[in-house]
């Protein structure tokens, strides 16, 4: 078993960084995690997904 971690700061960048890194490849698991925070005035996320596959 194998393990891939994306973090983009983008929903779709995560979205097409996962798709591509998928095709292929037989996977086990997906999982997703959404964070939040503050800089300055401004609210940063950060999208992250952990692959485990073959």
């Amino acid at each position: 078993m194998k393990v891939k971690v994306f973090d983009e700061s983008h929903e779709s960048d995560l979205e097409k960084s996962v798709n591509d890194f998928i095709q292929g490849k037989d996977i086990i698991d997906i999982k997703f995690q959404v964070s939040v925070s503050i800089f300055s005035e401004e609210q940063v996320y950060c999208f992250s997904a952990m692959i485990l596959y073959r």
